[in-house]
């Protein structure tokens, strides 16, 4: 078998994989809902629900398509090696050329955005946002995307120009720091699309600080994120590394829940900072890397890889592409499943930290708003769950809340 055919095998392989993913997530919606989360949805809300995860799951499943042909026609055709060749002889410009062409091959995928975004969401009431932010957004995502490939390919240039077959180690090693680099510069970043101001003084505020003070972490500040200019779905996190932590509330997430609520949110997250969760990350990041290293290694080696392709020569944008769209995509579904059952564990000690810090009762208050405002799947398939969900179900977490706090207080 030709090199190309096995590339367009293995598209097709992760293709149908996670096509059969989308059709577990569809059937979700005629699962029983568990007991002790019976009351997120009404009857009419739940109704609304479905609906709502039938349309987003119809709209997924068609543009799964869509990117899938894009990217089969792509590669079938050597369309990256005729772009390439537009543009001047120089290893850079031939990288710029290919990685233009597939971020502009990914324009073909807004309209599918625009529909889930201005139509779906819009129509269930999540969406906030007019056109204007919506291609403002878009224009945003395309330039900082863009960018942000032509860098990792310029390291992936530098470092096999250097090194040669030496790469492999200095690429994970470079690549890592990169991605700890862009977590750095994420509360930079957000601020392209965001606006952000201090946490009024209150209680809500001392409580915080109080909280995570008494763990040992220095509040650097708290920030609310106009997060409703676009929906109005909620969410908070921690950003900063070590001890120094800026906090980040949704206004929506501040708008909608009491004071207990928010607190229990964050002794939370508080939870996997205790437990290190985001070194154990980083080092799960460091783990990927040294496999993309590894892939990118084995590709450069082989000229047979480009040029089945239609290349002469090794083409940095087009090893990237293989790399992550074919041949990482057919061992992401295993790192996965080791990533996601780390994580699902990490999530039940943090639930763990704020029922011993008293805050059993409004965490599945807020767990529970949480869900509704989000709309989360309250069933979802348990091969589902373990092949996909970096978090176990709302209703697993309410039990093991439960059991927890029963255990620690004698309570039933």
């Amino acid at each position: 078998m030709s090199l190309k055919l096995l590339a367009l095998l293995i598209l097709t392989l992760v293709f149908v994989y996670n096509l059969s993913l989308s059709l577990l997530k569809r059937r979700s919606a005629t699962r029983p809902v568990p007991a002790n989360v019976q009351d997120v949805y009404d009857p009419e809300t739940y109704q609304k629900w479905c609906t709502y995860h039938d349309e987003k799951n119809r709209l997924d499943i068609v543009s799964s398509v869509a990117s899938y042909l894009i990217e089969l026609s792509l590669l079938w055709s050597n369309a990256y090696a005729w772009f390439a060749s537009l543009f001047p002889a120089s290893p850079f410009m031939k990288m710029l050329a290919v990685l233009l062409l597939s971020a502009l091959c990914n324009l073909l995928l807004v309209p599918f955005t625009y529909y889930d975004t201005m139509h779906i969401e819009d129509k269930y009431g999540f969406n906030r946002s007019g056109k204007a932010t919506f291609w403002a957004d878009q224009v945003k995502e395309f330039l900082i995307g863009l960018l942000l490939m032509l860098i990792i390919g310029s390291v992936l240039m530098a470092v096999h120009q250097a090194l040669g077959d030496w790469m492999l180690l200095a690429f994970a090693i470079v690549m890592t720091l990169l991605a700890l680099g862009i977590s750095f510069l994420y509360p930079v970043l957000s601020r392209v699309f965001n606006r952000f101001k201090p946490l009024e003084d209150g209680e809500l505020k001392t409580r915080i600080t109080a909280l995570l003070e008494k763990n040992g972490y220095h509040v650097r500040a708290i920030k609310v994120m106009d997060a409703s200019r676009r929906t109005t779905k909620s969410n908070a996190y921690f950003s900063g590394f070590g001890k120094m932590k800026t906090i980040v509330l949704y206004d929506t997430l501040v708008e909608s829940m009491d004071t207990d609520e928010i607190c229990a949110v964050f002794a939370h997250e508080m939870g996997h900072g205790l437990h290190r969760d985001t070194l154990k990350n980083q080092l799960l990041s460091f783990l990927q890397m040294g496999v993309l290293g590894v892939l990118a290694w084995l590709t450069l080696r082989s000229d047979a890889c480009f040029q089945a392709f239609g290349f002469s020569e090794i083409n940095y944008g087009f090893a990237l592409i293989l790399v992550m769209s074919v041949e990482f995509s057919l061992i992401a579904p295993l790192f996965g499943l080791f990533a996601n059952w780390i994580s699902r564990r990490a999530e039940y000690r943090a639930d763990a930290q704020a029922v011993r810090e008293g805050y059993a009762e409004p965490l599945i208050r807020a767990l529970k708003k949480l869900a509704r405002q989000n709309f989360s799947d309250l069933a979802p398939s348990p091969v589902l769950v373990r092949l996909e969900y970096s978090h176990p179900t709302l209703s697993q977490r309410i039990q093991a809340i439960e059991d927890l706090f029963s255990k620690v207080t004698g309570k039933p």
